[in-house]
């Protein structure tokens, strides 16, 4: 065998190498984005979920604000109806200022 086949021997199998290794590190590559992507995906659920407890919680909270704020709004009615102080023009005052 010539020196100029061994030359183009080397020179393909160290070509095939290359591509070889070039593939199975692209694979390699892809599949850690592929698993990186999965643990974003699996963060994002969870700040989901966490946003979606503290929604309800907020409206859970301001239901019963509403709630507080009502009984409030009446307790002061009934305060204004019980006060000897006040006149019947200022019940009539408040009681249509306040609806």
């Amino acid at each position: 065998m010539s020196t100029l086949w061994i030359i183009v021997i080397v020179v393909a199998v160290v070509v095939l190498l290359a591509i070889v290794l070039g593939v199975f590190g692209r694979r390699r590559k892809v599949e850690q984005r592929r698993e990186q992507a999965a643990g974003l995906r699996e963060e994002a659920q969870t700040r989901a979920r966490s946003a979606k407890q503290a929604e309800l919680a907020a409206e859970e909270h301001a239901e019963r604000a509403k709630r507080e704020r009502k009984a409030a709004e009446e307790q002061a009615a009934r305060a204004r109806e019980v006060d000897p102080d006040v006149d019947d023009s200022d019940r009539e005052r408040n009681d249509t200022a306040a609806r």
